[in-house]
């Protein structure tokens, strides 16, 4: 039997914590895990699919697996494999095809494939399963928070997304489960822990008498030595005034909210099917901004949309700075084969995307650092994730409840510690900082400020 396996992710990071899913199976059977550029007998990729770029990404990584050892077990999984299991059996070398559903069968079908030597391609109807697929990820290999999987699956078929078809229709995950999940991962030490789904806050929609309210106030009440809770991305039809009164009262949920706005032009939202409108999505902020003063609020933008014209995208302009975000994420549209948008009239030209995605860049760089300034000076309870490359100095980089990025000078025994810094320096993306004392440590030394 193998003894060795070697993963890579791509794509988001519910595929990162099903990388850490599938592992743990891996590592119950008795596997070693090595590192990807490294030689070994079953090479595990998890690919993705959001855009055509994803798909090209995810053939290169294969050949590069199936280059390193020829003799290898190649076995492939996650969205892109979902959608086109067909077009990566003609991968000469790739042996095993597994979707976004099943995984726990994928040591079975590597064994089979050993017997038989045939390749196993193991994709079913997604459109067919209404059950969330339990992974248990009791702690993860290569990170200081923690992500928790909640629920799978979306129902909304936004034009620019082939997000349903590679995941499915919605399903949320058993409370009992989560709440167990997170326990385990409270007590391997974690003190954050990111809620991630692919609707992340639609979870309970498919449930009677319970939902996302409801599981966040059952996390926070139940979940022993639990620190903070961030939810991953809200959209604003989720954030109900229930939804706000219990970040209202939350002791544990982090001051951030990552609420998609795609675009800030109704004509642009109803081509995307986005099923709000810019002044539904404001009125949401308005009320949550009311009830959790400071909040940061990132979001994600999609420039140069099928038929996007200067005037629209100056309304998308001036509706994000009538929000004012922390920071926002910019995708210039990327024709994604086998949805709608694809299809549209009106394809923007490169050279406006391009020219359209660096003047929101641009906006957001100057909204994050208006936002970060409001700290200058503040004491902020930041949880380090990596000694930055200038060691010697020894500089700590983490995030701050409120997602400000923090350099400050501290010890690597702080990684994954609670940390209270004060901000001297407001930037982007960098924050500096001065380390004051480690939360729930009262022997560790503190410096006055």
């Amino acid at each position: 039997m193998p003894a060795t396996v070697a993963f890579h992710t791509l794509g988001c990071k519910v595929n990162h914590y099903e990388t850490e899913g599938i592992w743990q199976k891996f590592k119950d059977s008795g596997y070693e895990r090595v590192e990807f550029d490294h030689h070994a007998e079953v090479y595990v990729i998890n690919t993705c699919t959001v855009t055509n770029t994803g798909d090209k990404k995810s053939r290169q990584v294969i050949r590069r697996a199936i280059r390193k050892n020829p003799d290898a077990v190649v076995c492939v999984t996650g969205c892109y494999a979902q959608t086109s299991p067909g077009e990566i059996m003609e991968i000469p070398g790739v042996d095993v095809v597994v979707g976004t559903q099943e995984r726990g069968k994928m040591i079975q079908y590597i064994e089979d494939h050993l017997e038989h030597r045939e390749p196993i391609n193991g994709v079913a109807n997604i459109m067919k399963n209404r059950v969330f697929e339990e992974m248990d990820v009791p702690d993860f290999s290569d990170r200081t928070r923690a992500s928790l999987k909640i629920q799978e699956g979306c129902n909304n078929f936004c034009t620019f997304c082939i997000i349903p078809w590679s995941r499915g229709l919605l399903r949320s995950r058993d409370p009992e489960n989560v709440m167990t999940q997170a326990q385990q991962l409270v007590d391997a030490g974690y003190k954050e822990i990111v809620l991630t789904g692919i609707h992340t806050a639609g979870y309970g929609e498919d449930m009677k008498d319970y939902n996302f309210a409801t599981l966040l106030r059952e996390l926070e009440k139940n979940v022993k030595g639990l620190k903070r809770i961030r939810i991953s991305s809200i959209e604003a039809s989720q954030i109900t005034d229930e939804v706000i009164e219990v970040l209202d009262q939350s002791e544990k949920i982090v001051r951030h909210l990552h609420i998609p706005l795609q675009a800030g032009s109704d004509t642009v939202l109803e081509r995307m099917r986005r099923k709000y409108s810019t002044s539904f999505y404001k009125e949401k902020v308005d009320k949550i901004k009311n009830a959790l003063p400071n909040l940061a609020i990132t979001s994600d933008v999609i420039v140069g949309f099928p038929g996007e014209t200067d005037e629209e995208f100056d309304q998308t302009i001036s509706f994000v700075k009538e929000i004012g975000y922390s920071e926002l994420h910019v995708f210039p549209f990327s024709k994604r084969t086998g949805t709608p948008a694809a299809r549209m009239d009106n394809q923007v030209e490169d050279e406006v995307k391009n020219k359209r995605v660096q003047q929101l860049i641009q906006l957001s760089n100057e909204q994050a650092l208006a936002y970060a300034k409001r700290f200058e000076n503040e004491v902020l309870e930041v949880i380090p994730e990596e000694s930055s490359e200038q060691d010697q100095t020894n500089q700590l980089i983490g995030y701050s409840d409120n997602y400000l990025k923090v350099k400050f000078e501290g010890t690597k025994d702080m990684i994954g510690q609670i940390v209270k810094v004060k901000l001297t320096e407001a930037g982007y993306p960098y924050n500096q900082g001065q380390f004051v004392k480690v939360m729930d440590a009262p022997t560790v030394r503190e410096v006055s400020i």
